[in-house]
């Protein structure tokens, strides 16, 4: 998240009784209470305004300099009996109005509209003071979050301190999965007494399937809840317009499909679920897990060409039925990539590739925090279990969130409480944050992020390229170790060389795997839309030194069918199609427009299967001359 940058003084909230009285200390020991023990202040320092008021210029002055606007000190002037008011009585008003629920006009409004939402005042004063109060989503988030540690921290919890490896994520993450139960009646029990309805419940139970975690099923059920809280903020015609507009993708983006039988794994959505464990069709160092295809390829669908798409694995109900039905009837491959490095990240994989014969890209990465960070050993307490990190996304902690954390921590000497304990843990989940000092959290750095993707070293850095802009590109990446393992069966089949249509590149992730499996890259036509990511690519292609051509493109929806075809014949077709459509409206940190496939973003899938089409239709007609 961008941090905040707070206003004046006055948009202060103060933490504690504690806190007040320290302030009135200060006030009874300054120059400003003696004076106001006279009658006014001394002659002649009254200006015109404030002598109607009976009020000295250095009282007032003394209220600016603790921060009170003068607006408020006026307010607060009135409100306890005017002019003659004590002074000690005017300053109690002003840590009131301070700490009240109408800071400001604007601030009014977003603390109405959180309370009003079901959120506990104590909690959005709280939420507001770290966040500031100009982004609703991360305020909401951050409320969720709190809610769901009180939750949590009931009696008969399971005791933090438990060591387990799964135990990754926060209630409010993307890809979420960390507490798992025996059984439904377990899941279902546990969710009725953290006030969710049984029918609630049961449907996301439903939706999630039987083997999901508790924490996994939450997260559907916050994604949901948001997701109807915010359809007040779209207008009637808005609304329409996106009926409209998905009619109108359906129509003219959805490739025209074979006619064929439905494949039974897929023709009924109910029957794609989300495995757990996700190890997909086999993951390296996990000797005796499945190695094989549960439904075979359909016949139309076996390459060459081969084809590669990626998603985030928690998708809204039927989005992967879908993208299947669009891909062939091919079953997604769910992968979770905690399996393959430090980090987390639950993708869908939909694939025709072979899938025996797989092997590992070397050196193998690391795949706990302490070796990825060894640094981090050092400051690492003794009841932070984690050796996993979350799934990487495109935004960070703030300075106030960390500086807070930092507080409470140190209000303890030694080992911190157990409710303290809760709340740090769950920012840690959230926001992805190591130890780097006694006390003190920090964010991942960028280039941390790049290690622990499988990138190399200052892959992003430089060449115009934000610290904003390479924890975006970053979050939405490959994790090229995963795909990596995936592409690997490709190299016996072309040792000659490749030729790759790249999809939504990104910054190369597709690139810097085929490049670290040694499969040499003939030619590369790239499609991203950012020039800063091409730049990346480019950028990577000399500095590698590549021996093929790179040809980059902007925009998927502009290539068309003939460029496609001549860049066919230019040179001789494409052995593989790989990318990843956005993500934007599938995934669970979307509570606004988590649409689906219809999203404006998201809908870009059909460009995907509109080019993969026209490929595979020229191929068959080049291999038939």
């Amino acid at each position: 998240m961008v941090e905040h940058s707070g206003g004046d003084d006055s948009d202060e909230i103060w933490n504690s009784d504690d806190e007040l009285e320290r302030e009135i200390d200060n006030y009874q020991s300054s120059p400003m209470h003696s004076m106001s023990e006279t009658s006014g202040g001394p002659a002649g320092t009254t200006s015109p305004d404030f002598i109607q008021k009976g009020i000295s210029d250095e009282m007032f002055a003394s209220f600016i300099e603790m921060g009170f606007p003068s607006e408020m000190i006026v307010r607060a002037i009135e409100e306890t009996g005017g002019p003659t008011s004590e002074p000690m009585l005017i300053l109690e008003t002003l840590f009131k109005f301070s700490t009240s629920d109408e800071p400001s006009s604007s601030k009014s409004k977003v603390i109405n509209h959180l309370i009003g939402m079901g959120f506990t005042e104590e909690n959005v004063l709280k939420a507001i003071q770290e966040y500031g109060d100009e982004n609703i989503d991360e305020l909401t988030n951050a409320l969720l979050t709190y809610a769901e540690v009180e939750k949590m921290s009931e009696p008969k919890e399971e005791n933090i301190n438990t060591n387990d490896d799964d135990n990754l994520y926060t209630l409010s993450s993307d890809d979420e999965g960390k507490l798992n139960y025996s059984n439904e009646d377990s899941i279902l029990h546990d969710l009725i007494k953290m006030d969710y309805s049984r029918e609630e419940a049961a449907k996301a139970i439903e939706r999630c399937g039987k083997d999901a975690s508790v924490e996994e099923v939450v997260d559907f059920i916050c994604a949901a809840q948001m997701a109807r809280q915010f359809d007040e903020f779209f207008a009637e015609q808005d609304k329409k317009e996106l009926i409209t507009n998905s009619k109108k993708r359906r129509v003219y983006n959805e490739p025209s499909r074979r006619e064929r039988k439905p494949n039974t794994a897929t023709a009924n959505d109910e029957l794609i679920r989300l495995p757990n464990p996700m190890i997909g069709f086999g993951v390296p160092n996990e000797p005796g897990l499945m190695k094989h295809r549960p439904v075979p390829i359909p016949d139309v669908a076996r390459g060459p060409p081969y084809f590669y798409y990626e998603n985030v694995a928690m998708a809204p109900k039927g989005v992967w039925a879908k993208i299947s039905s669009h891909l062939y009837d091919v079953m997604p491959e769910f992968v979770d990539s905690k399996y393959f490095c430090a980090a987390a990240r639950k993708r869908g994989y939909v694939h025709n590739l072979p899938i025996h014969n797989r092997y590992q890209i070397q050196p193998p990465p690391h795949y706990t925090i302490q070796e990825a960070f060894p640094l981090t050993k050092r400051w690492w307490p003794t009841w932070d279990k984690r050796r996993k990190l979350n799934c990487l996304v495109t935004c960070i902690a703030s300075a106030q969130l960390t500086n807070r954390l930092r507080d409470k921590l140190e209000r303890h000497d030694g080992v911190p409480p157990e409710s303290v304990q809760k709340e740090v843990l769950a920012s840690c989940r959230k926001w992805n944050l190591v130890w780097v000092g006694t006390n003190k959290l920090a964010p991942l750095e960028a280039d941390e992020m790049e290690k622990l993707l499988g990138f190399p070293i200052d892959h992003t850095r430089g060449g115009g390229m934000s610290r904003t802009d390479r924890f975006k590109s970053l979050g939405n990446s490959f994790q090229v170790d995963t795909v990596a393992y995936h592409l690997s069966v490709l190299k016996p089949l072309f040792p000659n060389g490749i030729n790759v249509l790249s999809l939504f590149t990104g910054i190369g992730g597709a690139e810097v795997a085929l490049h670290r499996l040694k499969i040499p890259m003939n030619v590369v036509v790239s499609v991203e839309i950012s020039d800063v990511n091409r730049n990346i690519l480019s950028d990577f292609w000399k500095q590698t030194n590549q021996r093929g051509i790179l040809r980059e493109f902007s925009d998927v929806t502009k290539l068309d069918n003939h460029t496609i075809e001549r860049l066919m014949e230019e040179y001789g077709g494409f052995d593989l199609v790989i990318g990843g459509s956005p993500c934007n409206n599938l995934a669970g940190g979307n509570r606004i427009s988590r649409v689906g496939l219809e999203g404006s973003h998201s809908s870009l899938f059909f460009e995907y299967c509109r080019i993969l089409e026209t490929v595979r239709n020229k191929s068959a007609d080049m291999r038939r001359r």
